[in-house]
C-alpha cells in the first residue's frame, strides 16, 4: 500500500523508535540515505545504515537486524520483488519501501499495512487492479462431493429429477473451470504486460527531501544531495531527459525559496546553488577540454573520436572556437580567463555545424568558497568512480560510506579524489570502445547485438562500469554502421569478473532508438530456464546478471531464439 501522509503516516512513526535503513549500492540511494540522516539527527533518532548489493545481501542484512527493530526502511531495493515473501517477517515488522526502481511488486501495492510504499505512481505505473490479479477460491468446489447420497428405493422420477441435478451440477462446475482458467489465462497476460519492461521512477533522494520541506528542516545542503540524486539518473540513462526536465521545474523553485530564505533571515553564507545551462561533457571543468571532449560519451560518438577522421574534426572545432591547442590540452582552470569564459557560448554557437544539438542541458552548480565550483554531474562521476573502486584492500562497504563521505562540503578531498579517479575510468572506457570498434568486437545475434570481454579488466568488475561501456559501445557502434537497423538493436555485454570462479557479468542496455524502459530483465530470466545455463539475478537492476562463462554460448542463443 502507499502511504498517504508521509509525515505522519511515516516520519512520526518512526520517531523514538530504532530504525534499520538498508540501502542499496547506488548514487540515488546514498543521497537518500544522507537526506535521511541529517533528519534522523535532528530528532535524535536510533538508527542503523546497512549499505547491500543485491537481494541476498538484503536478506542477509534484514536477518543480521531483524531483532533491533520493528521498522525497516528500503531505499532503491525491494520495490520490485514481493519482500514478505523474500524476508518471511513476524507480524509486527512494518517495511517502508522507498525504491525509484519499476515495476513494483504486485503484493507489495496491495499489502495491507505490513509493507507501505513511500511515493506515488506515475502516468507509467499502470498498476492493474486487485480484481485482476487476486481471486477468491474459497468457495469453488463446496459441492464437488453433493452428488453420492442417492437413495436405492426411489421411484424412476426422483432418479430423473437426481440425474437431472446431477448433471447441471456437472455442467455448473465445467463452466467454473472453464470461466477460472480464462481468468487465469488474463491474469497472466496483464501481469506479463505488467512486469515485461524494467525502468526508473522518481529519484528516491527527491522524494525524502520533500519530506524535509514538509517538516520545515530542509536546507541548501540536503537540496544539493537531492539534486545529485537526481542528476545521476539522466546521466546514467535511467530516464529520458524530458523527466529530468520536469523534475528540474520544482527543483528550480527550491532553489529560489532557501536562497530567498537565507536572505530574508539576513544570513551571510557563501554557498549557493544557481541553475544554469550546461554541457554534456564529463568534468569538464576539472579536466582538459580535449580530454573532456574526446571521452565524453556525447560527443566522442557524434563526431566518432576513436577515428583519425574524428580527431580531426574535433580539431576544427577547436580552431572554429579560436581555442589554441596548446589551450585546449591545459586543465580548464589553467586555460586564459577570456577563453574560459567564452567557451560556452562558443560550444552552443557551434553545436549546430558539428551535429551536437544536444550538447547544452539545465543543470545545477554549487558554490562555496571563492574557488570552489562544482556541477552535480561532477559529484556523480565523483561518487561513481569511488563507488567502482573495491579491491582486494577496499570492500565494497567502504567504497560506500566514501562516496557518501563525498557529498559533504568539509570533504572536499575525496571529492577531488573520486574526479581523477573517474578520470582514469571515463579513459579506459574509451579506449575499450576504440579498441572494440577497431577489431569490429560488436556482433549481431539477430534480435539484438553482443560483446563479449575476454580478459578480466578491473574497471569492468562492477555493474556501472560495465553499464557504462555497454551503453557506450552501443552508440559508438550506431554511429559508424551501415546497417539501418542498428539503432533499433539493443546491446549484451559481457565481461569476466572471477576467472578462478569461471563467473561473468552480463549486462544488456536498451536500444538508441527507445527510451529507458528494458525489457532484458524478463527475457533473461527466461533464457536461463530454456538454456539451462547458470545464472545468478541477484541485482536489484534486472538486465544485470551474473553467469558462468561456459554457459554465455548457449544463453545467448537461447536469447536469440526467445527475441527472433
Amino acid at each position: 500500500m502507499f502511504v498517504d501522509d508521509l509525515r505522519k503516516d511515516f516520519y512520526e512513526r518512526l520517531i523514538g523508535k530504532r530504525v534499520v535503513v538498508i540501502v542499496n549500492y547506488d548514487i540515488d540511494a546514498i543521497c537518500t540515505s544522507k537526506i535521511l540522516q541529517a533528519l534522523f539527527k535532528y530528532d535524535n533518532m536510533l538508527y542503523s545504515i546497512v549499505p547491500i548489493m543485491g537481494i541476498s545481501g538484503m536478506v542477509r542484512a534484514y536477518n543480521e537486524n531483524k531483532d533491533d527493530a520493528k521498522f525497516v526502511l528500503l531505499i532503491n531495493c525491494g520495490g520490485c520483488i514481493d519482500i514478505v515473501d523474500v524476508l518471511q517477517p513476524v507480524e509486527d515488522v512494518t517495511f517502508f519501501i522507498c525504491d525509484s526502481h519499476r515495476p513494483y511488486h504486485i503484493c507489495n501495492v496491495y499489502s495491507d499495512a505490513q509493507v507501505q510504499i513511500i511515493g506515488e505512481l506515475g502516468h507509467d505505473d499502470k498498476v492493474p487492479s486487485f480484481e485482476e490479479i487476486f481471486q477468491d477460491t474459497d468457495n469453488e468446489e463446496d459441492d464437488d462431493e453433493d452428488d453420492d447420497d442417492e437413495v436405492e428405493n426411489s421411484d424412476d422420477e426422483e432418479k430423473g429429477s437426481r440425474e437431472r441435478t446431477r448433471l447441471q451440477r456437472i455442467e455448473e462446475r465445467l463452466l467454473k473451470r472453464r470461466q477460472q482458467r480464462v481468468w487465469e489465462e488474463k491474469r497472466n497476460r496483464i501481469m506479463f504486460e505488467y512486469t515485461q519492461f524494467s525502468y526508473y521512477g522518481r529519484s528516491s533522494a527527491l522524494t525524502i527531501f520533500e519530506l524535509a520541506w514538509h517538516l520545515s528542516k530542509d536546507s541548501i545542503d540536503l537540496l544539493w544531495w537531492a539534486i545529485v540524486g537526481l542528476t545521476e539518473q539522466l546521466l546514467l540513462g535511467k530516464v529520458e531527459s524530458s523527466t529530468y526536465t520536469l523534475a528540474t521545474d520544482s527543483v528550480q523553485s527550491h532553489v529560489s525559496r532557501l536562497t530567498n530564505k537565507a536572505s530574508d533571515q539576513a544570513i551571510q553564507t557563501s554557498v549557493k546553488i544557481n541553475f544554469e545551462n550546461d554541457l554534456h561533457l564529463a568534468l569538464y571543468r576539472h579536466w582538459s577540454v580535449l580530454d573532456s571532449l574526446k571521452y565524453s560519451i556525447y560527443p566522442a560518438c557524434k563526431m566518432k573520436l576513436w577515428t583519425y577522421k574524428g580527431e580531426k574534426v574535433m580539431h576544427e572545432l577547436l580552431v572554429d572556437m579560436g581555442l589554441p591547442l596548446v589551450q585546449a590540452k591545459q586543465t580548464f582552470n589553467a586555460m586564459d580567463l577570456e577563453l574560459r569564459k567564452e567557451f560556452y557560448d562558443k560550444m552552443e554557437k557551434f553545436s549546430e555545424k558539428y551535429h551536437l544539438p544536444d550538447i547544452i542541458y539545465g543543470s545545477f552548480i554549487l558554490q562555496y568558497g571563492y574557488r570552489n565550483k562544482y556541477s552535480a554531474a561532477d559529484y556523480v562521476y565523483s561518487m561513481l568512480a569511488i563507488l567502482e573502486s573495491i579491491k582486494k584492500d577496499r570492500t565494497p562497504e567502504t567504497c560506500f560510506l566514501q562516496s557518501m563521505d563525498a557529498l559533504s562540503r568539509n570533504n572536499k578531498e575525496i571529492l577531488d579524489g573520486g574526479i581523477d579517479m573517474c578520470k582514469t575510468l571515463l579513459s579506459a572506457i574509451f579506449r575499450q570502445v576504440q579498441s572494440s570498434l577497431e577489431l569490429h568486437a560488436v556482433y549481431s545475434a539477430g534480435p539484438f547485438l553482443y560483446f563479449i570481454l575476454q580478459e578480466e579488466i578491473p574497471f569492468f568488475t562492477c555493474p556501472y562500469g560495465l553499464l557504462m561501456l555497454a551503453r557506450f559501445l552501443l552508440r559508438g557502434h550506431v554511429a559508424i554502421s551501415r546497417n539501418r537497423r542498428a539503432q533499433e538493436l539493443p546491446l549484451i555485454a559481457v565481461a569476466p569478473i572471477d576467472v578462478n570462479r569461471g563467473l561473468s557479468l552480463l549486462v544488456g542496455v536498451p536500444p538508441v532508438c527507445e527510451d529507458s524502459k528494458n525489457f532484458f530483465g524478463k527475457a533473461f530470466e527466461q533464457a536461463a530456464l530454456k538454456s539451462g545455463a547458470t545464472v545468478s539475478q541477484d541485482f536489484f537492476e534486472t538486465a544485470v546478471i551474473q553467469i558462468r562463462h561456459s554457459d554465455c554460448t548457449k544463453f545467448l542463443d537461447a536469447l536469440t531464439v526467445l527475441l527472433s
